[in-house]
Formats: structure tokens, sequence, C-alpha cells
């Protein structure tokens, strides 16, 4: 279910204040029956500011883009780590991903290394594994991260069916050449630059741990 505008109600403020003083305006001088020079003078004065209000709350319906509706993913909120890692690296998997769910708009984590699920935390998608498509292989390959601001708008869409089916936005960050750290929103565009910086922080972290682990040799069930 999306979730209401908070912001649209300071949006509409001026014009709905601009309108009924303009109206009231209108009113006033309808029901007088004489002018003086004084009232007239303020009803100039009264015009102008209600007029100034409209143009601002017409300005701000432009300058003042809406902010982009969330929703409930769909699915259950869960916690899975593989059973054969190290505790070590249980340990910096936990940690990660509650950083990222508590201080991010990420609502799902996976984490894949080695074609092997490490991690999966949070709103849990349908499909368990991992089938890495073509933006995994490009990520892998150029070792660059992706965001995708918006995953409705992307063929690319399908291949992130271990997702919840509704998420809104996908950052996909290398871990080094071995890995990838998918994060999935519930609020499209969403992700700022110190976001950004932060995902990439953590998965150089991540991807020193598990170089360091040798987890990769272990075959853990997906």
């Amino acid at each position: 279910m999306a979730k209401s505008d908070p912001n649209r109600i300071v949006r509409l403020l001026p014009l709905v204040v601009g309108g009924l003083g303009g109206t009231l305006l209108l009113i006033n001088r309808l029901l007088t029956m004489s002018l003086t020079p004084s009232q007239a003078r303020s009803d100039v004065l009264g015009v102008i500011m209600a007029a100034v209000l409209i143009l601002t709350g017409l300005l701000w319906q432009r300058v003042q883009p809406r902010s982009p509706d969330a929703v409930e993913l769909i699915g259950e909120e869960g916690f899975e780590l593989a059973p054969h890692l190290p505790e070590t690296v249980k340990t910096e998997l936990a940690w990660a991903s509650h950083i990222l769910l508590t201080n991010t708009v990420t609502q799902s984590v996976v984490v894949w290394y080695q074609d092997q699920v490490l991690l999966r935390r949070g709103i849990l998608g349908a499909t368990p594994t991992v089938q890495p498509g073509a933006i995994i292989k490009r990520i892998l390959n150029t070792e660059k991260a992706v965001y995708l601001v918006a995953l409705k708008l992307y063929p690319g869409k399908i291949e992130f069916n271990y997702l919840p089916e509704n998420t809104q936005g996908v950052i996909c960050q290398p871990i080094g050449n071995q890995g990838v750290l998918i994060l999935g929103a519930n609020v499209p565009r969403s992700y700022t630059h110190q976001d950004e910086a932060w995902v990439r922080a953590i998965a150089d972290k991540l991807d020193n741990t598990l170089s360091q682990s040798g987890c990769g040799s272990v075959q853990v069930s997906g």
C-alpha cells in the first residue's frame, strides 16, 4: 500500500490561503455599500498578497517534486545465513546487513559470493537462489556498481526474482570480482550519493573478510 506524500499539505497551503483570501476580499467588496479610499488601498494590497500566495503555490507544485511513494514489499521477513560459514564471517555478514537495513531505505539484502548465497535478510523473495543474469555478470566483469533507480522500468528486472516481486529500487555492489551485494528498497529513486558510498565501503569490507576466510572453498547449500 502506497504511503501518502508527507509534503502534500505544505505544498497546497499557499494555494488554499491565497484562494481563500482572494474570495473573502471579493465578498467583502460586494457587500460594501460605500467604499472609502483607505479600504480601496487595503483591497489592492490584499489582492496582491493573494496573487503572490497563489503564484507561490503553483511554483511549489513544479519546483518541489513529490516524494516517491513507498510500498509494502511482498514477502516474509527473515534472516538466513549459509550454515557452514565460519563464525567470524557470519558475524560480519550479520553486522553489515543490520547496518544497511537500519541506516538506509534497504528492505531486502542478499549476499551472493562465488556462486553461493551466503545471506538473505529483511523481506525475502520467493526464490532462495541467485541465477546470475546479464546485469550481475556485467558487474562481476567490470567491478562497477549498478543502481536501478526504478526497477519496474528495466527489462532486466526479471533476473531479480530472489527479491520481493514489487521491489522498487535495487543497488548491486560488487564484492571484488567474486560476488555481489544486492539491496532492494521499497521506494524508487531513494538512495543518496552518501548511501551509495556507504554501501561501497561495506562491500569492500565484506570482500576483505570473505577473501581471507576462504569461504568460497566450502560448498554451501543455496
